[in-house]
């Protein structure tokens, strides 16, 4: 495999969603080779199975018949995916819980980045469970991209990186900077505070520096701002700097005990976000 080329996955459930990850990754193939493969999910019981030729085996309890039809379903559909993309556009079809399976078949694939548009999720939504693509980038090793809605007219000048650089965490970049390379973008090293940012600043822009250097990064600005939390920190810093792709990191936690600020961008933001582990 090319070193620049971008292994992705799509999950679809072939709706228009489905399609926004899609033309989103097309903006990435101007600058950069994708090898695409697109994964739909049967969401059925573990005591529902299918193996390599596709035969579905059950309990009893469930319909063969049933899981069968809608397993023809769902390849007829993958099938017109290969039709309207091209040959070259792998197709899968697994059986299971929706996220667990994703991120499954994108480790034993070793793709680079699981690709999903995504409705958001809000209110008592949100709280009970949040969206599929939130749940799959809390769980996943593998960073996300996710989106909301048609960024074909998006050009990638500015990316913004979402960081406490006082924290010596370790970050995988390698996407971020495949895109930053390939599109010759500026990126946008970006700290939310809720202390006096003048009394901070020294600080703040000499840790920015050392972790520009550490990841050998070079076109970038520093910025500091007061907020009353991350996530409307970035709405405020990208309503006063317009950015095309937000990066952040994520500690793996979520749910109703713990509010994870990716998640919340992820379901609120109509802007494409790549977020990633921290470790």
């Amino acid at each position: 495999m090319n070193a620049q080329e971008l292994k992705v996955v799509i999950p679809t459930d072939f709706s228009v969603q489905a399609e926004y990850a899609y033309i989103m990754v097309k903006k990435l193939e101007e600058k950069i080779p994708v090898k695409v493969s697109f994964l739909h999910v049967m969401q059925v019981p573990d005591t529902v199975t299918m193996n390599a030729s596709g035969e579905i085996s059950t309990c009893g309890e469930i319909d063969v018949k049933y899981v069968e039809t809608q397993r023809d379903i769902a390849l007829r559909k993958l099938e017109q995916l290969q039709t309207l993309y091209g040959e070259e556009v792998e197709v899968h079809l697994r059986l299971g819980k929706i996220t667990d399976t994703i991120i499954r078949f994108a480790s034993d694939a070793g793709v680079d980045l699981i690709v999903m548009g995504t409705k958001g999720a809000f209110g008592w939504k949100e709280k009970l469970s949040g969206s599929e693509t939130q749940l799959v980038a809390r769980k996943s090793n593998i960073p996300v991209l996710s989106l909301m809605c048609d960024r074909s007219d998006l050009k990638i000048q500015h990316l913004l990186l979402v960081h406490d650089f006082s924290k010596s965490e370790k970050m995988d970049l390698e996407v971020m900077k495949k895109l930053m390379n390939a599109f010759n973008c500026k990126l946008h090293l970006l700290q939310i505070t809720s202390g006096n940012p003048e009394n901070q600043q020294p600080e703040f822009e000499q840790q920015a520096h050392a972790f520009a250097s550490i990841h050998e990064i070079q076109n970038y600005e520093c910025h500091l701002l007061r907020d009353a939390d991350v996530e409307q920190g970035v709405i405020h810093f990208n309503q006063m700097q317009e950015m095309d792709i937000i990066c952040i990191g994520t500690h793996a936690k979520g749910g109703l005990l713990h509010k994870s600020a990716t998640e919340k961008l992820i379901n609120h933001l109509f802007k494409p976000i790549i977020s990633f582990h921290l470790n």
